[in-house]
């Protein structure tokens, strides 16, 4: 315009009001496809005032009006800069929140660096779009994936709308504030229009003023600009708001901008009011940028296309493969910076909370690998492991997670070495993986050990104190005052006690509480230590003159063997973990009753030194693919198997076209058979295929090849072509074949391949692995070549993992114990029966009238044999399975017969593998583990 009538008004309130419906009607749209879809705004206030209360519950009712959760804390003035960070942290971590702004005050009582407290907000959530690394993109001209600052923001929308051609246009800022004036000049350059940024001390104000198309005043002076700074025709934004005096209103002031608007509307061609103008746009942007966190949040559970750099490998294999950095790993697996916590630069462990923030992408489709009956050498199930998920992740660009146990420290030392895979298709770096990790298998020791000690103790403090005595020391008075602690409470609940004030229990209800009067003879507790060390296969514990002759016979086992164990493999939550503690049955009182950890107050403490634990390991293969190595159950008296937690993370971040390719302990009769009829039992899991290891060696040995032992060299049937030995072993693999299909999961058989193997025997075992039932039979040589030795393995498995799943279970639960042992028995070893021992008798007695009947049942029995005779190899028959005892790892939730001898506390061999490893003192490169 020329300058003649009134300046055609730009009400932020009209505009942002049609955001806010615009936004709603997005949110609306959204949450029919997505129902849990929640944007969720905190706003972060320090000391608040009234006037600061007021636009913060302009946000919150703007929020609800578009379907945005807005939530306000107030922290006082008091809080310390660490504080405030910490809680802003604790923001960051929570992946429901998705939008967080802190407002601090002019002064506070402690000093706050403001600039600080602002870079504390993670940058994807830092909807005022202030954070340095926000701020850095605006500065480079990045306006696509991020947060704009909000008052910016909203003052381009409303210039917009004025129709004025933003291109070559002049345009002038005055105000060179973070928040306003230097982003929104910014703002204006990358729009291509010709940017002068001024302050209020600018040499000759008013005549730059004056040459602008474009006017954004955000200096903080009252009515600065007058009519006379401005151009004719120009646009003009007033982003100040400041209070003057005003007589005439009962506050005694009024608030203005820095624009003399009474004046400017007469010659502007656009203007902005104050109130009105750009207030409620920034409220607007505010809620805009919150909507968007929210989709970015839901896009990246969405996004399921991993953007992986693979690694590739030279000739020394691991030592000359640097990793990448895990947390480079990390966001390319789409995982968030609180998701993770590094130990070091190649390991972290990954938050459970991530099944929280993924509770809505589905889940990619799951590959248990098993393996025949192995020979003690074993016949490559996590070398295969890795290689196909090196395959499927290095060349096939597929999203693939292998999950594998974590090694015991006594095989890595003693006989086995180490158990990271080999060749090219091994995890990274093998020795980290091999010896400490992050430590669970030591939190495991310190709280099975923790759980041993009170057991004698408590038994000691019985023997030696009066119930009075006792009472006394549990229920101690502190400051005049008796109380129950919150494990005490549940122990009296049990005991059918109501009452919750120390002073109104009768002696009989004291005795009952106090007494736990253990039976020593029915302790299955024992203390555990990662060594092989023979000699605490039996010692005796007490002979201290300070235990009073209160002495028995006990053992070590080693940690991996821990009940403790076998809970953190088979937990599903935080709270499932410390209820699974808590229910541990240590031993029988003397009236055949079970006493619990809860029972001896302890469980509590262990959650706390497995607190940690709990969380899986990230790792990665060597040419880069992920890892998760958490938990290693034995896999004789336990299930055998990595985590569930490990399985369901790895299976919510690969997404629905994913693979997560995961390890059964041992030959498919132990490993395979415990995975799916207690681990997949437990974590509602269906898995898609098994993957079915098999070596021309091992099948060799079960057509009556001469017995291979470790550390001796291989007789010559092993290295010479022989077929008429490889058909009469194939009995196993086809045995193991048709133990899978028991289950209703297509086999893809994974033929290990050797140096020393010749083709014709290759192809007769793929041969005969199709004419028995498997999905399909692979030649693998991931050993040699890493993922490219197993690509058509691979290509296999996605095939079968395409099939309907008709997934089943072996027994049904409600079944008696011997019932289901014997289907075990029968079904998956080939037995004409079982027996039963007079000593496994009396516990399935017991255990029933415990309760414990409904439990699954985990076999202990030898891997070398489908019997309980590991001479026997091939596919024996004629034999009745001795069950010579059953116990119950009640905690973990399964029952355990034990069939034959099984030792707990492996030995020494006369030469151990620690004659081999060293430490390089030059490199600091450990040596010899592989």
């Amino acid at each position: 315009m020329s300058g003649e009538g009134l300046a055609k008004i730009l009400s932020g309130t009209e505009v942002a009001r049609e955001i806010r419906n615009h936004l709603a009607n997005e949110v609306k749209e959204i949450k029919q496809k997505f129902p849990d879809f929640k944007p969720k705004l905190v706003i972060v206030q320090v000391g608040g005032r009234e006037d600061s209360n007021v636009y913060i519950r302009m946000k919150i009712q703007a929020a609800a009006e578009v379907g945005v959760e807005a939530t306000h804390i107030n922290f006082p003035r008091s809080i310390s800069q660490g504080e405030l960070i910490s809680e802003v942290q604790k923001l960051n971590g929570n992946p429901s929140i998705h939008g967080i702004i802190v407002q601090l005050p002019l002064d506070s009582e402690e000093p706050i660096d403001s600039n600080l407290i602002t870079n504390s907000v993670s940058p994807h959530k830092d909807v005022d779009g202030i954070h340095d690394e926000n701020a850095g993109r605006l500065a480079h001209g990045q306006l696509e994936g991020f947060f704009l600052p909000c008052t910016p923001s909203g003052c381009m929308e409303l210039i917009k709308r004025s129709g004025i051609t933003l291109k070559g246009s002049r345009a002038v800022v005055i105000g060179r504030s973070k928040i306003v004036g230097m982003p929104m000049a910014q703002l204006l350059c990358w729009h291509h229009a010709t940017v002068t940024i001024c302050h209020s001390r600018t040499k000759d104000l008013p005549q730059v003023v004056r040459e602008a198309d474009i006017v954004v005043a955000g200096v903080g002076q009252p009515q600065m600009v007058k009519k006379d700074w401005v151009k004719p025709g120009a646009v003009v934004i007033d982003c100040g708001i400041n209070a003057i005096p005003d007589s005439t209103k009962k506050s005694g002031s009024k608030l203005v901008g820095d624009v003399a608007y009474n004046e400017v509307q007469h010659v502007a061609s656009h203007i902005t009011p104050v109130p009105g103008g750009v207030g409620p746009m920034t409220v607007a942007m505010l809620i805009s940028n919150t909507v968007k966190a929210g989709k970015l949040a839901l896009e990246k559970i969405l996004e399921l296309k991993w953007q992986i750099c693979i690694l590739h490998s030279d000739i020394e294999i691991s030592r000359s493969q640097s990793p990448k950095d895990i947390e480079e790993l990390a966001a390319e697996i789409g995982l968030f910076t609180q998701e993770y916590e590094l130990y070091g630069r190649k390991k972290a462990k990954v938050s459970i909370s991530v099944l929280e923030r993924l509770k809505n992408r589905k889940n990619g489709k799951y590959v248990v690998v098993a393996g025949i009956t192995p020979t003690p050498l074993g016949e490559g199930k996590s070398t295969t492991t890795v290689g196909l998920s090196q395959a499927l992740g290095a060349h096939l660009k597929k999203n693939v997670f292998a999950c594998m146990r974590q090694p015991s420290q006594g095989p890595t030392f003693g006989i086995k070495g180490g158990a990271a895979g080999g060749g090219y298709s091994q995890v990274i770096p093998m020795d980290e993986f091999n010896l400490h990790l992050t430590g669970d298998i030591h939190a495991i020791t310190a709280a099975n050990n923790l759980l041993a000690a009170q057991i004698d103790a408590r038994m000691f403090h019985e023997a030696t104190q009066s119930d009075e005595a006792l009472y006394g020391r549990l229920v101690p008075s502190e400051k005049g005052e008796r109380k129950f602690s919150k494990i005490q409470l549940a122990r009296l609940k049990k005991l059918g006690i109501e009452k919750t004030n120390p002073g109104d229990l009768s002696p009989e209800e004291i005795k009952m509480f106090v007494r736990l009067d253990i039976d020593p003879d029915t302790i299955i507790w024992q203390r555990v230590i990662d060594t092989n060390d023979r000699f605490l296969r039996k010692i005796t514990i007490g002979q201290s003159p300070t235990e009073k002759g209160h002495t028995r016979e006990t053992h070590f086992d080693i940690s991996v063997a821990s009940e403790i164990m076998a809970i953190l493999a088979l937990t599903t939550s935080p709270q499932d973990m410390r209820e699974r503690l808590g229910k541990i049955v240590v031993a029988s009182d003397r009236s055949g009753n079970p006493v619990t950890a809860d029972d001896l107050g302890v469980s509590g403490a262990l959650t706390v030194l497995m607190k940690d634990a709990i969380n899986p390991n990230l790792m990665q293969t060597l040419e880069g693919t992920p890892v998760f190595v958490h938990a290693g159950p034995f896999a004789n008296i336990a299930h055998g198997s990595s985590s569930i937690l490990a399985d369901k993370i790895a299976l919510s971040l690969v997404g629905e076209d994913g693979i997560t390719v995961t390890e059964a302990g041992f030959g498919a009769d132990i490993g395979m058979e415990k995975f799916f009829n207690i681990k997949c039992r437990y974590s509602g899991l269906i898995p898609n295929a098994v993957v079915l290891v098999a070596s021309i060696r091992a099948l060799k040995m079960h057509g009556g090849g001469p017995i291979v032992t470790a550390g001796t060299p291989l007789a010559k049937e092993y290295k010479e072509e022989n077929l008429e030995l490889l058909k009469n072993g194939f009995c196993n693999l086809a045995k193991q074949i048709s133990n899978a299909s028991k289950f209703g999961v297509p086999v893809v058989v994974a033929i290990n391949q050797f140096v020393t193997d010749t083709q014709a025997e290759l192809q007769l075992v793929q041969k005969l692995c199709k004419e028995n039932g498997a999905f399909d039979a692979i030649i693998c040589n991931n050993w040699a070549k890493g993922g490219e030795g197993a690509i058509e393995l691979a290509n296999a498995v996605i095939r079968a993992t395409e099939k309907p799943s008709s997934f089943k279970f072996l027994y049904d639960l409600q079944l008696p114990i011997e019932d289901k042992i014997e289907i075990i028995a029968k079904e998956i070893y080939g037995a004409d029966g079982i027996e039963l021992h007079p000593k496994a008798k009396q516990k399935i007695e017991l255990y029933t009238k415990q309760g414990f009947n409904n439990l699954p049942i985990c076999m202990a029995k030898t891997q070398l044999s489908l019997s309980h005779d590991p001479s026997r190899k091939g596919v024996p028959t004629d034999f009745v399975l001795p069950i010579r005892d059953v116990q119950a790892s009640v905690g973990a939730g399964f029952l355990f017969p034990l069939v034959g001898t099984i030792t707990t506390m492996p030995g020494l061999p006369t030469r151990p593998c620690f004659y081999d490893i060293d430490l390089n003192l030059e490199t600091g490169n450990v040596e010899g583990l592989f």
